[in-house]
Parts: structure tokens; sequence; C-alpha cells
């Protein structure tokens, strides 16, 4: 797999001397062993089961920002195999595209959902960088091995193509742009440039990159900044194959007098069971440490297989803290662990539970990034020292962090995620609730948890108290109470598994406290009922792992079955501070604010929410919702153009058609829950006192345009006072007939009276219209329209993206069908009309594009270790 350590916001991949390393292929546990993959992938990818059975679409996994880098590339085996190269062109061609996705955050320059647009040449253009690229636009039909082809009918609603219309590149070409819009053309070596940008066409890069070039995003990463260009051809790649061995970890865990505070010892000693008991997996080899200024080994490496293995290292864990802390001391055993069970420290698992309260932890972190060892470390309290989270972040491990509040859960919460990343999905250990509540006697907490159907195996309840074991009640779906809890009085937890696969469905719980200011805690975990089917997940992440004031940071959360994206969930970000401050966002798939594409399945929003200085937690909670979750099957965002076919001396050569779908989603999915944990992130320079307002408001990226008799009327998704959260004070709508001016000189451009409109709560959908004035009609061709927001304080947005009215009837391709007729609701029209000039307001046709301007560079399509040279012209030029 083409990217970090799953669970790890920093990728391990590296640029040295102009050439990538450590780049990381996987091939997913779910594939059949085949060497050919094997061979195939030596210069390139992931390989997995498409993400919709059926569509081998290679694409990347890609919801962060333009310039950010993506979080991997999915090709599947017959991707690999190159059985698809008719359609999507070589793999080697095909990697670079995806590359360019992942590691330098550009984005695609077609656009399936608006593949047609009226051109300034008044002609209707398929949407492509560059216009050069030439071909035709055929309704093109098959059955069986009968082909036929008509030319395309407007929509005299749209006036460009009807739906079923496609544009067919000619096989022999000249242009050498654009490797982001069609990387398969023989003769595209190049991105585009300045002078052969198509500034016009609605491409996602367009939208997305703020009107950037494509080499203007790529020469702005870090991989360029003052990198020397090389003056000799590229060494070829060398690769590493690596098996995949059993899991090798150690439990290192502090039993310092510090952590004797706040209950410490007995939280860390209740979810170290959890993990044992629920956690690791089958066959992993698990060792013990404990330390506080010295270290002592407590088990040696020993292989799970049963649950006596199990109950042995639980015996093991700490009951008693008492001196110094010497963090070190704790890896450094854990390093002399795994030496005497025959394994190196490469790839092994260092489980670090500690305070961080040790001032000497920095003198180890070289050692511990030179070992190999992937650190993961859960921070509880807030005085830990900042070297101890590094080496996660230097070695590619999960950091968490738990309050000395109890109620969080979060250390149940950590523990929990500590599953093998090697592990297939099917076999994992996957929390479905984690709730925590302070009570006073006899009060209850009475709530429920779905265990829907791609779960069930291996469910396992586990409740906590701090003072005195509390009345507990759990009914299955059938109303039928669930007895028989394993009271473990010395650990205060309680437990139970329920045998074979659990009935999907509402489970009710009820916990009564027997104690005043009493803390309890829930947690449910399972697995997926059927290795065949995999479950419904969710993997949360803030984009960065350190964060400063004023800067905002986002949440992300994935929901996916397999790779298939759930769409329609209700999804929660719980934010708490190291001091036990929360903040709840609920997180949004609306493709605006924070959020990159609508209906993919990453729900997101912005935080901004800070309190303090120092380490915050994130935890997701996602529930299915009462008729309104689906699986979506469109096609994945970040994916290579398929090529429908190509034109061959004036006629067409199909390509096998697509697999299409009629929906856009799945019928609704059963009703589900889970609650994921996403890791720790550090923030600084938070000020004291009450936070000035350096927040503004979002920026706006769906607007869209319709025509109502000669009103213009716009739509766009409402962002808020602070970024998309709360209410913005006003909207300023801008108009020009020259979108580079309108660009460049917003507050220049001819401003729209907005007086009554006032701006709704952060992700309404707004609604605006007005008649244009003061546009010389007879002259222009064009009006685009642009909007910045306003918050009280004054603050402003960003531009927003710029909407396109069009003052002609773009014409069509010479046809001999019939005049133009009314289009039908689906898009399918009639046949293409003849060009019109002089048009008045009343035919103004609208679309919405994006950015402008592209820059040119040569890639070689046929390496997967890009590196970069100097030319002959002396233009740097990466391969």
């Amino acid at each position: 797999m083409l990217t970090g350590l799953q669970g790890s916001d920093s990728s391990l991949m590296k640029l040295n001397g102009n050439g990538y390393e450590d780049v990381i292929v996987a091939i997913d546990p779910a594939m059949p062993e085949d060497e050919a993959i094997i061979e195939g992938i030596q210069a390139d990818v992931k390989v997995a089961p498409a993400a919709v059975p059926g569509r081998d679409e290679p694409y990347t996994r890609q919801f962060t920002g333009c310039g950010e880098r993506a979080e991997y590339i999915h090709f599947t085996p017959d991707v690999v195999l190159g059985k698809k190269e008719a359609e999507y062109g070589p793999t080697g061609r095909l990697f670079v595209h995806e590359w360019a996705h992942l590691r330098w955050g550009v984005f695609d320059e077609y656009n399936e959902e608006e593949p047609y647009y009226a051109a300034s040449s008044r002609k209707i253009e398929a949407t492509r960088c560059t216009v050069d690229i030439t071909g035709v636009n055929k309704v093109y039909k098959c059955q069986g091995p009968s082909c036929s082809s008509r030319n395309c009918r407007t929509n005299s609603t749209t006036k460009l193509y009807e739906r079923d219309c496609q544009f067919f590149p000619d096989k022999d070409q000249s242009e050498k742009a654009s490797i982001m819009y069609m990387q398969s053309i023989e003769s595209v070596t190049e991105f585009c440039k300045d002078e052969n940008h198509n500034k016009e066409a609605p491409s996602l890069h367009n939208k997305k990159c703020d009107q950037r070039s494509t080499w203007d995003v790529i020469s702005s990463s870090e991989d360029f900044s003052g990198n020397v260009p090389m003056d000799t051809p590229p060494s070829p790649p060398t690769f590493s194959l690596l098996k995949i061995h059993e899991r090798i970890a150690c439990l290192v865990l502090d039993v310092s007098w510090s952590m004797g505070n706040h209950d410490r010892l007995n939280r860390l000693k209740q979810a170290a069971q959890y993990f044992l008991m629920q956690i690791i997996e089958n066959g992993s080899w698990l060792g013990m440490v404990h330390f506080n200024n010295v270290a002592t080994t407590k088990s040696e490496l020993i292989q799970i297989n049963s649950d006596a293995d199990r109950n042995e290292l639980r015996k093991l864990l700490p009951s008693s803290s008492g001196g110094g802390t010497s963090i070190c001391s704790g890896i450094r055993r854990a390093f002399e662990v795994f030496k005497n069970g025959g394994y190196p420290t490469d790839g092994t698992d260092i489980l670090l539970m500690s305070d961080g309260e040790d001032s000497t932890a920095k003198e180890c972190v070289d050692e511990v990034k030179k070992s190999g060892s992937i650190v993961h470390f859960i921070a509880l309290g807030p005085n830990y020292e900042a070297a101890v989270p590094d080496m996660s972040i230097l070695t590619g491990g999960q950091f968490w962090s738990s309050s000395d509040d109890a109620e969080n859960n979060g250390l149940m919460d950590a523990f929990g995620a500590l599953t093998s990343e090697n592990a297939a999905v099917t076999q994992k250990s996957i929390q479905l609730e984690s709730k925590g509540v302070t009570l006073d006697n006899s009060h209850r907490l009475n709530d429920t948890v779905v265990i829907d159907s791609t779960v069930g195996k291996d469910t396992f309840f586990l409740v906590t108290w701090m003072k005195s074991a509390p009345g507990i009640s759990l009914w299955d779906p059938n109303g039928t109470q669930v007895t028989d809890f394993t009271m473990d009085t010395a650990s205060k937890m309680a437990y139970i598994s329920i045998p074979g696969i659990a009935q999907a469905g509402t489970w009710t719980y009820n916990l009564e406290a027997k104690a005043n200011q009493e803390i309890l805690t829930i947690t449910v975990s399972s697995r997926a009922a059927n290795s065949s089917v995999p479950p419904i997940t969710v993997n949360a992440k803030m984009n960065r792992d350190t964060g400063s004031f004023p800067s905002p940071m986002i949440v992300y959360a994935e929901v996916l079955q397999g790779y298939t994206p759930i769409i329609g969930a209700h999804v929660t970000a719980i934010i708490e501070s190291s001091s036990g401050n929360i903040k709840e966002l609920e997180l949004l798939d609306n493709g605006a604010g924070a959020d990159t594409y609508k209906n993919d399945g990453v729900y997101s929003r912005y935080f901004t929410a800070y309190s303090e200085n120092g380490i915050y937690s994130l935890k997701v909670r996602a529930d299915g919702g009462t008729n309104s979750v689906r699986k979506s099957l469109r096609h994945p965002s970040s994916r290579a153009a398929y090529i429908p076919g190509w034109v061959v001396n004036g006629e067409i050569e199909g390509n096998p058609p697509r697999p299409e779908t009629i929906e856009a989603a799945q019928p609704v999915l059963e009703n589900f829950s889970r609650a994921a944990p996403g890791g720790a992130f550090i923030v600084s320079d938070v000020p004291a006192g009450p936070l000035p307002d350096q927040y503004p408001p979002s920026q706006v990226t769906d607007l869209q345009a319709t025509l109502d008799g000669e009103e213009i009327s716009l739509t766009w998704t409402a962002p808020g006072d602070d970024y998309d959260t709360g209410r913005a004070q006003q909207y300023i709508i801008r108009i020009s007939e020259n979108i580079t001016d309108l660009r460049d000189n917003f507050d220049e451009a001819l401003q729209v009276n907005t007086t009554d409109l006032l701006p709704k709560e952060a992700n309404s959908k707004e609604t605006f219209a007005f008649k244009p004035e003061n546009i010389s009609e007879e002259n222009a061709t064009y009006i685009f329209i642009a909007m910045k927001s306003v918050d009280k304080s004054n603050l402003s947005s960003k531009l927003s993206n710029i909407a396109q009215v069009i003052l002609f009837i773009p014409q069509a391709d010479a046809s001999p069908d019939s005049p133009d007729v009314p289009g039908s609701p689906d898009g399918s029209g009639s046949a293409g009309g003849s060009p019109q000039s002089g048009v008045s307001v009343s035919t103004i046709v609208l679309s919405v594009v994006g950015s402008v301007v592209l820059v040119c560079i040569i890639l070689s399509a046929t390496v997967c270790v890009l590196k970069k040279r100097r030319s002959s012209s002396n233009a740097e030029t990466p391969f």
C-alpha cells in the first residue's frame, strides 16, 4: 500500500537524493496468493478487491485539500496484471497519474458529473485539458458484437450534450498534456502549463485548487523546495520483498509512584486486561515489561493461542506502584525481550503506557528510531514529556491520550485500538460502544447498543467502576435478560462474552450506581460474523499530529464496509483536552466546508475550539440511523479516467463497457453503531484568557446557479462564523465579465445588492436570486459570479468557487438530425441546433467552473520511483 502505516498521520515515505524511499506496497489479506501479482507490484501499489464488485477502477483515496497528501492508491489485481490497459492505459502511466494525487494533492482535469461545458469559442467542448486533445462526441451503443454510433443531441435546458454522450479521443495525437486528464494517450507526457491550460473547463482540479495550476501545486510541495535537479538519468528502483509474520509485541507498563495518583494504576490494569482478553489476536507473540526507574521483565514472548495464555499474562499485570520513571529503561528492556525470543527489533510493536512524567525520555529517541520498532504510546494525564509522543510519530506508531477523568473511558478506547495492522479486517476487534458517566447512589445509566449483522462474533460487554460494583442488567433484542457476568471485584470490572454469533438487533443495558459520585463505564466490542463479509468500520483521524492557535484543524471519520463508502450515517466527534474539557462536533459528508467530496463516506469538520495547550484526544461515534444509511455505488473520486474507446481512421474502436449501476446507492442498510478512537494530537500557542476571534467563515466551494426568467438564482452551503460553525454576518457577491479580473481583483468587481440576504446557520442550504445590471450584453459572452462571507469581527472568507453564466447558445457538432426540441428530465435531449449570438439575458445558460492557469512539466510514466533531472534546456523535469 502506497501510504504510511495505517493509523499514523504521517507517512514514512520520503524524498532522498531525488528518489522516493520507504514507499510501502501491500497486498490486502483478503487477496489469494499470486506470484504474478507480486511481480506486477514491483512498479506500483496496494492490491485489494474492488470498492464495488466488478468495477476495477484504479483510484487514490483522497479526502484532504489541495496540495495535501492523500491516503493510498488502490489497484485491483486485474489492473496490476495488465488486464485493464485498454480501458486505463499502461500501468506505469496510470501510476504516475495516481502518484500525483497521492503525493502532491492535485486533482483530475476531467469531470464526469460535468463532462461538457460551453466554451468561449461558442462551441460545446468536452471537459479536458488541453482543448487541443482531439476527438469526437458520440453516443455509442453495443448489443452483443454489434455496435453503432450517432451524433450527440443537446438538452434544451442546459444547451449541452445529452447524458449518454461521450468524448472519444483520437488514437493518434500530438498534444503532450495533460497527465491529470488522460494519461493513457500515448503522446501525453506533461502536466498542463499557463499557455495551454484550459481555464474554462469545470474540471475537478480547477474547482478544488483555488484556480492554481497543476504544476503550481506540485512545485510548491516540499519535494521540490530547494531540491537540486539531477544531471543524469535516474537509477532503477530497488525493492525489498517482505512477508508478514506473526505479530511480535511487548506491553511496556509504567509502575512509577505517579501512577498511584488519580486511580491511574487500576485503570491501566482494567484496560490492559481488556486488551489481553479481547483485542490481541490469536497467533500473536506478546511479552510484558514493568518499569519505574528500572525495568523488569515480567514475561518473555509467549504465543497467544488460548484463553489460558491470555489469563497467564493477566496475572502479571501490576498491582502496586512506586519509584521514579525511566521510559528508556522500559523500552530497552522490551528490545531484550524481542532478542531473547529470537526476533530482531525491526517491525516489532512496543505498546507503551505511561503518564510520561520523565525528563530523560529524550535520551533514547534516536535509538528507538534506528531500532525499527513501532512505538504506540498511550499518555495518561497531562504531564507527559514531549519526546515520548515524538517516538510514536517518528516510528509510524499510534498515539493516544487519556485525561485523569475516568468517565471518558479513554484508556479502554486506546487499548481497544491496538489491533494488528497486518490482520484482515474480519479478524480485528471492532468497538461498538464506549461510554462513561458519573452517577449518585441508585441512579441509572439506561441505553442501547446495536449489533448489526456484519458483526456478532466474540461479542464482549465490559463494565468498570471506581467505588462499588453496580447493578448490571442486559437484554438481547428479544427482550431476554442476559446474566452470568463475571465479577472481578479486585479489578473493579465485570464482563461477559456472548457465545457464538450474537443476535443482530438492539441490545439494552442498565447500570445502577451503588455509591455517590460513582464513575461507571461500559465498552462493547465484537468481530466480523462472517469471514467473507467485511464489517462496517470507522476510521477517525485529525489532519495533522500537531496544531497551533489560531490555525484550524480538521477532523475526518471514514465509514466503510470493505472499500465501499457508507453514506447517510450520523457521525459525531468527541474531542477532549488533557484537563477534561470536551467539545462535540457533528461531522458532515456534504462536500462543503472541511469536507472535500459529498457522499464519499468521509465525514469532516473544522476544529477551532482550543481551550488550552497540550494533548487532545479524539473519539468518533457513528450510528446508522433509521431509513437513511446506504452503500455508495458512485465511482470513486480521484481516479484515472476510463477510456470508452478510441477514434482510429475515423472509426470508433470501443473498449468493453464500464460496469454501471442505475442507482448511486444501494437500498437502506440496517442500523449499526460504532465507537472509534482517533488518537491524540498536540496543540500549542493557545493564549491564556478569552481567545480572540481569529477564525473567518469557511470558503464556499459549491456555489451553483440556475436560470429563472431574467434572474440568476444561486445556491450554496452556508459557512459559519468560525469556518463551518455558527452563523456568518453577511455575504458579499460580485460579478464580472472577466474571470481573471474577478479572481484577482474581487474587491473592485461589480457588487450585487445583498441587503435582504441574511446568512443562515452553518451547513444550511442558501438560495438567492438577482437580476444582473451594468453588463454589456452585446459584447459579453459570460458573467462570472463569486462571493465571500464576513463574520461579526469583520473577518472575511477565501473567495468562493466561480459560477459562470453563458450569454450565448453553444454550437453543437454538425448533425443531420432534426432540430432542437425540449429536453427530458433525465438529461436526454434532441438533435443539436445551430449557433446563435447576441442573445439577451433571458437566454442565459449557467454552469460552474473553478480554477484557471496550469503549467507544464515532462514526466516519465514507466517507473514507480519518481526522479528529477535537468533536461538539455536546463528546465527542471521530474521523472
